[in-house]
């Protein structure tokens, strides 16, 4: 059980990432955020920062930092709309990332076409610089992380109030205990691998029940699914890591996966009732805390600053 725990502590600490709010409604009526009263006080929270920044900088593009604490300059928008791909919640300004990222997604959105996908439905990428987002991602900082819906995309355009307020399905059952399956289609283990075969992608991110289909339905060729880490709050879509890219010598890399195929007793720990319903946070109550400029690389200081 101690071996399990520190497992999980080290998974946590690794993915960076509390249960993103990926289906959270979005709005058509987008303000811009009030100026903050003591922007330069060291006590201000990075994120307060970070989240009002609506633009790139024009820098070389670099990832800079870890995956959940860091910055990114250089980045460059995914397109809204493409012949493969539309994105979501566009009032989030989050559509943003490393080019070998973008590079990525536009691929992938290529290849999903082989497997019977009809498109992307792309989530939160990143901000425009990067860096602790105002709400649902822990991670997401460096440009490197991309939230891709378990829903295809249809055969239209979707409205603006489509993309703010539509929700994928669901693709876990009632009990938590697997799949749900009137919903559960063999295309989407064939999408998310894929996405693990791509020699970019350094992890990916699903709900444990996703996880036991995927091993379940992986056949014999299973190298893919060291990569599929199961993880809280992607019941609707999965979340895509890549590499540091050689251009960002400050990125820092996760420990390479094992050759373990994640799908034996590693798993059951995921169905357990803890693991399920986890009790109340003893932290309820008390004063939460924030990442400050302090906590992250020097060079976002110069991200942030930068015209």
């Amino acid at each position: 059980m101690m071996r399990i725990s520190l497992r999980l502590t080290l998974v946590l600490l690794l993915a960076g990432a509390s249960p993103a709010l990926a289906q959270d409604a979005g709005t058509l009526d987008k303000k811009a955020l009030p100026p903050l009263e003591h922007p330069d006080a060291p006590t201000t929270p990075a994120k307060e920062l970070f989240g009002r920044e609506t633009k790139p900088v024009p820098l070389a593009a670099r990832s800079i930092g870890g995956y959940a604490k860091g910055c990114l300059a250089g980045a460059v928008a995914l397109p809204i709309n493409g012949s493969t791909w539309q994105v979501m919640r566009l009032s989030r300004n989050r559509n943003w990332g490393h080019p070998r990222l973008i590079a990525f997604l536009e691929r992938l959105a290529q290849s999903a076409k082989k497997v019977g996908w009809n498109g992307l439905l792309v989530g939160d990428l990143s901000q425009p610089r990067g860096g602790p987002m105002l709400t649902g991602h822990a991670s997401h900082q460096v440009g490197l992380d991309a939230d891709i819906w378990l829903s295809p995309m249809p055969d239209r355009t979707l409205s603006t109030e489509e993309r703010e307020f539509m929700s994928a399905t669901n693709m876990v059952a009632d009990n938590r205990l697997d799949v749900d399956p009137k919903v559960w289609t063999h295309t989407r283990t064939e999408l998310i691998r894929t996405a693990a075969e791509d020699p970019n992608v350094e992890r990916i991110f699903v709900n444990a029940a996703i996880k036991k289909a995927l091993c379940r339905e992986a056949g014999k060729d299973r190298g893919w699914l060291s990569k599929v880490r199961p993880w809280w709050g992607h019941d609707y879509h999965f979340h895509v890591r890549i590499y540091c890219p050689a251009d960002s010598p400050t990125c820092e890399p996760q420990p390479p996966p094992g050759p373990e195929d994640g799908c034996g007793h590693e798993l059951d720990h995921w169905f357990t009732e803890a693991a399920l319903h986890p009790p109340p946070s003893t932290e309820v109550g008390k004063p939460r805390s924030f990442m400050t400029m302090a906590n992250l690389p020097p060079a976002c200081r110069q991200v942030l600053m930068a015209p």
